[in-house]
């Protein structure tokens, strides 16, 4: 058995102030990241592009970028993207199986595709990553280990760790184990502190790359539930976390801890359809609970401030997506 948290000390409500846009572009705002002037969206249903870039703090749009197709150039999928410098991104096409580098010119904000790079077939699918040092770290979704260690050729070199599971491995098709325990991941390169959270269920993992040690805290609601039709894994217990951020002194994340149950309940009743998570769990990075900070509305992917203590979201269930939470 792994510990599990229960209570968090500090709880607390906290009311958004709503940043608005310039534009209406977005349908789907799943992501959201600051790096000093600049505010990056994913919007993974948008019909024409998958990112946005805008001036931050006056969320003016300046440039869209990953041009939804098929062609060479173009992505088929949106799935994570991370900021390697105020100039450069990285973004993960799933579809493509591909690790795109974009580069903006200062200038005049154009951004051009730079660098794409071919992950190996051992991976099968990925679906998050972040890159460390020159190298990138993406989950297995094999479950033959936890994440796969990939070079700048996309060739896998190392496999660490295995999922956490309570029960008999052996009772289940790995693949589904695998897609059941999807996680988010991030990464902090000052603490050397890499962070997952499941998907489904209430899981979080706190790898520390600098002594090698490895934490699994499992909260009220335990590991992802699911049951196996056709080899798939198809879920039966709660929507977990979907989003997570390791700052210089704690770990933030969304948490929905909805069950397929209600859901499935409201939407026969035709009641309006809501999603994302109505609160943020922050923990030490050693796993202790910190605070839980219940929202007034639910949102998906945020940004953490720890400096001026603000947390900057984004609510796919408005007509202004675009949110601020002050801690």
């Amino acid at each position: 058995m792994y510990p599990q948290y229960g209570t968090f000390p500090i709880k607390k409500n906290l009311v958004a102030n709503i940043l608005p846009l310039d534009t209406a572009l977005l349908r789907y705002p799943f992501r959201i990241k600051i790096k000093d002037s600049l505010a990056l969206i994913m919007d993974i249903h948008n019909i024409d592009n998958y990112f946005h870039l805008f001036h931050y703090p006056e969320m003016t749009h300046i440039v869209s970028f990953g041009h939804r197709g098929d062609s060479p150039e173009d992505m088929l999928s949106a799935d994570s993207f991370a900021f390697q410098s105020l100039d450069s991104i990285w973004t993960l096409d799933a579809n493509k199986m591909q690790i795109i580098r974009w580069e903006i010119t200062n200038r005049n904000y154009k951004v051009k595709m730079v660098e794409s790079i071919n992950l190996n077939k051992k991976i099968v699918r990925a679906l998050d990553f972040i890159r460390i040092d020159n190298d990138f770290v993406i989950p297995d979704y094999l479950a033959k280990s936890r994440y796969n260690l990939v070079n700048s050729y996309g060739e896998t070199f190392a496999e660490k760790g295995n999922i956490p599971t309570i029960h008999n491995k052996s009772e289940y098709s790995m693949p589904a184990l695998a897609q059941a325990w999807r996680s988010f991941i991030d990464y902090n390169s000052q603490n050397n502190i890499l962070a997952f959270v499941t998907q489904l269920g209430e899981v979080i993992e706190i790898y520390n790359l600098k002594n090698n040690t490895h934490i699994v805290l499992y909260g009220p609601n335990g590991e992802p539930n699911f049951e196996i039709s056709n080899g798939y894994g198809i879920p039966t217990g709660i929507m977990g976390f979907s989003d997570v951020e390791v700052t210089d002194k704690y770990i933030y994340t969304v948490f929905h801890g909805r069950s397929f149950k209600e859901i499935a309940r409201k939407i026969m009743k035709g009641a309006p359809s809501i999603d994302g998570g109505k609160y943020i769990y922050v923990f030490s990075l050693s796993g202790e609970p910190v605070c839980s900070y219940t929202l007034d509305r639910y949102i998906y992917g945020i940004d953490v401030n720890e400096e001026k203590g603000i947390i900057t979201a984004v609510d796919v269930n408005s007509d202004e997506p675009i949110v601020q939470f002050k801690i």
